[in-house]
């Protein structure tokens, strides 16, 4: 009998460029799916560790970790973490990665180790529909594993003057990622975030990106928005802190967006 689950389907949140909202985008994109009945699966993969702290990981608790999905001693080993969000699991990151670039140095398997690591014959990324990887702000060795392993990436991008200044770099890396280890990675999208509809700028900006790359932009766009910029000291998603605030509803239009541009509309029960 046919596993009636979809495919699970590995999405590298992305951009090169920090503070643009990216690890806003993981823990409340993946928040939104989630609240619509979706298995979702985190991975903080920025030593940061600010998508474990913003989905109520404290550090102490922070046993099992990103670090320990790619270097781990038990190559068979995969553990997730629960959240305060029904179906909504992660794999937290502690400050250890920022060694991982010099860890991978002698591996002849470097780039594919997070590959390795989400292998679909695993029971525990089967089970998840979704897997997104909050990617560090910078195109190194764990960005490079995130594309390898992922079917596609997400880019959020701010309505702000230098928006485009490093898309066209980023764009480069998944041509070579393409070329070299995974032919099937496509660009999922482009997420407008940080706009400002009283700022003549972040209108400007929002034209010119869609100018420019078209289809490729969704239709949702992330404001700035106090509620946003809150929750994480609440250590909540922002669907959680204020699900009726500006920020909250562009995420859950912004998931729904997803979902059809993926033909994943199917009826589910809300969590």
């Amino acid at each position: 009998m046919s596993d009636p689950r979809p495919a699970t389907h590995t999405i590298a949140i992305t951009n090169q460029k920090g503070g643009v909202g990216k690890t806003t985008t993981a823990i409340n994109l993946g928040t939104a799916l989630a609240a619509l009945g979706h298995r979702v699966l985190v991975i903080d993969l920025d030593p940061q560790g600010n998508a474990s702290t913003g989905l109520g990981i404290p550090v102490a608790g922070r046993e099992y970790t990103a670090y320990d999905l790619l270097f781990g001693e038990d190559p068979g080993a995969l553990r997730t973490s629960g959240t305060m969000v029904p179906n909504l699991r992660v794999i937290p990151a502690t400050p250890d990665l920022s060694s991982a670039d010099v860890d991978m140095v002698a591996d002849q398997r470097r780039l594919h180790k997070m590959q390795q690591a989400l292998s679909s014959d695993r029971a525990e990324v089967r089970d998840q529909e979704f897997i997104l990887i909050d990617c560090p702000p910078s195109l190194n060795m764990l960005t490079i594993n995130a594309l390898v392993a992922a079917h596609s990436v997400l880019v959020p991008l701010q309505c702000e003057f230098f928006a485009l200044e490093g898309l066209s770099q980023l764009m480069r890396t998944v041509q070579t990622v393409r070329a070299s280890s995974n032919p099937g990675l496509k660009i999922q999208g482009i997420v407008l975030t940080m706009y400002d509809r009283r700022n003549n700028l972040s209108g400007q900006v929002a034209a010119d990106v869609r100018d420019n790359l078209g289809t490729l932009v969704y239709d949702t766009v992330i404001p700035r928005n106090v509620r946003l910029s809150e929750a994480p000291s609440h250590a909540v998603p922002a669907l959680i802190y204020d699900r009726t605030s500006a920020g909250s509803l562009a995420y859950q239009r912004l998931a729904g967006e997803l979902l059809a541009r993926m033909g994943r509309t199917r009826q589910v029960e809300p969590a």
